[in-house]
């Protein structure tokens, strides 16, 4: 059922009018942010085309074929060979495709055009997902367009990709798109807290951090974000105070050895640090400012700067950013970062 799926209210009613005017397109196009769910609305449609026990139009999510299409069968090694050809659900008749590497090849297309023409083996209709569909190159795009064009009326694809606009125009054309929004702050958090997946406290953070994504909330490590974000906020507390050796000692401990792959996160929570102190100066609501748990600190920290100095720092990590690009010294850039933004 669609209300099992946290988010996206208006795709659920236009999958159920779909569903409800038995007119389901032959291919569909899924697209946006990543871990919003996507791949669970195809698995439930899938299932709602072929349930035996049908609440209305949508599944019933307990009978044997819903079970059995809930579980896909994914390799179990990370061998690219194993993940060349179609991944069945327990169910006979839903599949899905993944890249083994870059790209979808041409021979996986190859395999759901010919799979897409046998008749269901024991459901109603037959699904093909092909996730990451910004994967496809040329050749395997070009390799999918037959059926894309007349799929067969017992067959349905669902594209995946949280960037449609990778597609071939050729592809697009044929799929009817179907655009799903970020979820919000409360819908993620209460979603954590139903599923028992968080505390409370953990909860309200880490829906803060998801940036609208169930998956990305759920894969944070927020143990070692807060390690992190400690450090920054030393930072932020020093350039409020205009500590120049804690601004050097903390661009010491962001070059460090152990450090060096969390370098660029580390000024994704600066900057997130600095854009909530920024918030409080303004009096925004609550909801907006993402170290929620912070808030009394970054609040002090709030009344000793201005909110043209708070955007000043945010363009100045920026800049920095934009050097990334080249093969720069990490440490003096991160120096001359951090004292420049101790300078106003």
């Amino acid at each position: 059922m669609f209300d099992q799926i946290a988010g996206n209210q208006r795709v659920k009613e236009l999958l159920r009018r779909t569903l409800e005017s038995r007119r389901v397109p032959g291919a569909l196009l899924f697209s946006g942010e990543e871990g919003i769910g996507k791949k669970l609305f195809a698995l439930e449609i899938a299932k709602a085309l072929n349930c035996r026990s049908p609440l209305g139009v949508e599944a019933c999510d307990v009978c044997s074929s819903c079970a059995r299409i809930s579980k896909l069968n994914y390799p179990q090694s990370d061998d690219s060979d194993d993940w060349k050809d179609i991944i069945w659900t327990d169910h006979t008749d839903v599949g899905m495709v993944v890249a083994p590497k870059r790209v979808l090849l041409v021979n996986q297309m190859r395999q759901i055009e010919r799979e897409a023409n046998y008749r269901p083996f024991e459901g109603k209709a037959r699904i093909f997902l092909i996730e990451d569909a910004d994967k496809f190159n040329d050749q395997s795009a070009n390799a999918l367009l037959k059926v894309l064009e007349e799929p067969p009326p017992t067959s349905h694809l669902i594209l995946i990709t949280s960037r449609p606009a990778m597609l071939l125009p050729t592809v697009r054309s044929r799929c009817q798109m179907i655009r799903f929004s970020p979820l919000t702050v409360n819908e993620i958090e209460q979603y954590l807290l139903q599923t028992k997946t968080a505390s409370r406290a953990q909860a309200r953070l880490r829906a803060r951090l998801a940036h609208g994504s169930i998956g990305r909330a759920l894969e944070s490590d927020i143990e070692s974000f807060k390690r992190q974000r400690d450090g920054m906020f030393k930072v932020i507390e020093a350039l409020a105070s205009d500590d120049r050796a804690l601004l050097l000692l903390s661009s010491e401990e962001l070059n460090s050895g152990g450090q060096k792959d969390d370098y660029e996160s580390s000024l994704d929570i600066l900057e997130t640090l600095i854009r909530d102190t920024l918030m409080l100066s303004l009096g925004v609501q609550d909801h907006q400012i993402v170290n929620d748990d912070l808030r009394s600190q970054l609040a002090k920290v709030a009344e000793s700067i201005n909110a043209g100095t708070a955007a000043n720092w945010i363009a100045k990590i920026e800049e920095l950013r934009e050097q990334l690009v080249v093969n720069i010294n990490r440490k003096i850039a991160t120096d001359a970062l951090l004292l420049s933004m101790a300078s106003g």
